[in-house]
């Protein structure tokens, strides 16, 4: 148990009134009136309000103890964690030569009388590549890749698949050149000869060359069904898009697979056929941050002593370059010194000199503070960092102000450019932004501190592991360490370490499945913090967990007077609530890994539901959340392994009335 903390004065103020009450008796018997109208008492009242306030400030001198400690092993209050998410520029129309957006290129939302606006910054440059389409060619299962460029140049109708259109069979589009990131809009002349298939669902996938592999492009238009008319088709291309080479032509190749057709969905019996192709750019996307550039910040003035502390405007500060300028206006560039000073940022000045320019930084606060100094026992001043010169301006170059919960901006909602970008007609961020934490409280920070002591900074046991990844990694809602020799996939000696962010659910409780796929560059920090601090020759992995996808196919009877769509949509709501990575399973603390799905559970959960009298058949079938494939034959059980965690997909409940 914990040691208990007791208080250094318990009295309070009714029982400091009524002490000096029983004083007064005993050494003034002649004041009889002790009523709250008699003037004495309340003098006395007066005096224990007072009283009262002092035992309260004096039992937290405890807390401002504790805290203190906590402040010399280091323990810092964490700052609040920027969202991202992906941006997309879109030009006013297509352009011959490349349009650059710059990092830092900030879009926002749309400014409200009850909300001021969000504003997000770009992390990188993008160049919005222009592209036209150069070849064509068709490689069928069953035979080699042709060129059909000459073909298409002819005018000639031009079979996307073989004869018979087998699963493999593909059609390669060459751009003109790789378009990195970029939206491309190819627009096909298309003849009618795809029988057999729906247009709304063509068994098809759309792919890009990356270097390595093909990679799956994201559709956001398709208006040729499946190359069953002339239409538009817009591709979202990934960032890796690069230049291949196919049937001896070098260009920005992308293709068109043929797919095994699911069940219940027709495929090609004839190939579709294509007469005419055009492509160009319409657009690129980048990464953007909850985060807003503020520039040249006069702090205030230098007062030429050590330990002096100055706040930035607009705190908290977002992780990125910080340089203080000290500005002497006695400084002379033409003797050989310089009046303006960059002061770097240090984690603390333990290992600074008396002569090294350095500050800390505070994000929460935004509060920057120059070196102290501290007498030694003989007698001498040590000081552990420069002093600016009395007088000195003291400024900011550059900050970025931002994260917090405020941050987890919804879809289509950044579109706003703050400034103009020529050529560049509109901006969307085509999903939600997600990763954004607000700072850790102190009560929060209490309880890390024994944490703290016990990992002493170093990763030695699993549980070492996943407490030093939580210090960098709050946006991560759970984070799970597997030793080697309970996961077949690790190597001897080794770690893999799962990371699951904190995605968000709907009103129904699903969760979409790319919120739980943590960010490339949160997966950076934690693997790069964790690898100055594991023992050497220990083997880490850091990754998201493997997510096996679950359907629930339910039958049940509603009571009798139950509104049935209103049972529905509770039981389905239950059952996204159970089966979830985040908020499920039987503690309601997110499904336990390697927990095996049963049927039983199922029926549990439903049984709960207000309104539903019976469940009268549940059965479970293994999705794939990632192709969105689900399985043929019914279960009972589902196994997982020991790094799986379960993915509620597209439940079926089928409700009578009672």
């Amino acid at each position: 148990m914990t040691l208990p903390s007791p208080h250094l004065d318990d009295r309070r103020f009714q029982g400091l009134v009524d002490e000096a009450k029983r004083l007064v008796q005993q050494r003034c018997p002649e004041w009889t009136d002790h009523n709250v109208s008699d003037p004495g008492v309340t003098l006395i009242e007066a005096f224990a309000t007072m009283v009262d306030q002092l035992v309260y400030r004096v039992n937290r001198v405890p807390e401002k103890s504790y805290l203190t400690f906590l402040d010399l092993i280091g323990v810092r209050l964490h700052p609040p964690t920027a969202a991202r998410t992906d941006v997309t520029f879109r030009l006013s129309a297509p352009q011959p030569e490349p349009v650059t957006v710059r990092a830092g290129t900030e879009v926002a939302t749309v400014r409200t009388e009850t909300e001021d606006a969000v504003v997000f910054t770009t992390v990188g440059d993008l160049s919005i590549v222009p592209c036209a389409f150069a070849y064509l060619a068709t490689w069928p299962t069953s035979g080699d890749a042709v060129d059909r460029t000459e073909e298409l140049a002819l005018g000639r109708d031009v079979p996307c698949f073989d004869s018979t259109p087998a699963p493999g069979d593909a059609v390669y589009i060459g751009l003109s050149a790789a378009v990195p990131a970029g939206v491309v809009v190819l627009r096909l002349d298309c003849k009618v000869e795809g029988v057999g298939v729906d247009p709304l669902r063509p068994p098809l996938v759309w792919e890009a060359w990356d270097g390595n592999a093909w990679t799956a492009c994201e559709i956001e238009k398709d208006d040729t069904g499946g190359f069953n008319k002339s239409g538009e088709l817009i591709l979202h291309l990934p960032k890796t898009h690069a230049p291949a080479v196919v049937v001896r032509r070098t260009g920005g190749w992308l293709r068109c697979r043929l797919v095994e057709a699911a069940a219940g969905q027709p495929t090609y019996v004839a190939p579709p056929v294509v007469r005419r192709i055009t492509a160009f750019t319409i657009g690129a996307t980048v990464e953007a941050e909850h985060a807003e550039t503020v520039t040249d910040e006069v702090l205030g003035a230098a007062e030429g002593v050590p330990g002096q502390a100055l706040t930035v405007s607009r705190p908290p500060v977002v992780p990125g370059d910080f340089v203080v300028e000290v500005v002497d206006p006695a400084g002379s560039p033409g003797d050989g010194s310089d009046s303006t000073q960059d002061w770097s940022r240090v984690d603390d000045f333990a290992h600074s000199g008396a002569d090294d320019r350095h500050i800390t930084l505070d994000p929460n606060s935004g509060r920057v503070e120059f070196g102290p100094a501290v007498r030694e026992r003989d007698g001498s001043i040590r000081y552990y960092g420069a002093v600016p010169p009395k007088g000195a301006t003291v400024r900011v170059r550059s900050y970025r102000t931002g994260g917090g919960l405020r941050g987890n901006v919804a879809r289509s909602t950044l579109r706003v450019l703050r400034s103009a970008i020529p050529y560049v007609a509109r901006v969307e961020n085509r999903n939600p932004a997600l990763g954004g934490v607000d700072g850790e409280t102190v009560e929060s920070a209490r309880v890390r501190g024994p944490m703290t002591l016990r990992t002493l900074h170093r990763a030695v046991v699993p549980h070492d592991y996943e407490l030093l990844a939580r210090e960098v990694s709050p946006d991560a809602a759970r984070v799970h360490c597997i030793p080697a020799g309970e996961d077949a996939g690790a190597e001897a000696g080794g770690v893999r370490l799962l990371v699951v962010p904190a995605g968000r659910s709907d009103e129904q409780g699903r969760i979409r499945f790319n919120e739980l796929i943590p960010p490339p560059h949160t997966l950076a920090l934690v693997a790069r913090h964790l690898d100055e601090r594991r023992p050497i020759g220990a083997r880490l992995v850091v990754e998201p967990p493997f997510y096996q996808g679950v359907t629930v196919v339910a039958s049940v009877q509603a009571s009798r007077g139950a509104v049935v769509e209103r049972v529905r949509e509770q039981a389905l709501a239950a059952l996204y609530g159970y089966f979830n990575p985040l908020t499920g399973g039987p503690s309601g603390q997110g499904w336990p890994f390697g927990r095996p799905i049963q049927s039983g559970e199922a029926f549990a959960v439903l049984q709960q539901v207000p309104g539903l009298d019976l469940v009268e058949d549940v059965r479970l079938f293994p999705a794939d959340p990632f192709s969105g494939q689900r399985g043929e034959t019914a279960t009972t059980k589902i196994t997982l392994d020991r790094h799986a965690l379960v993915f509620s997909y597209e439940h079926q409940l089928r409700v009578r009335e009672g």
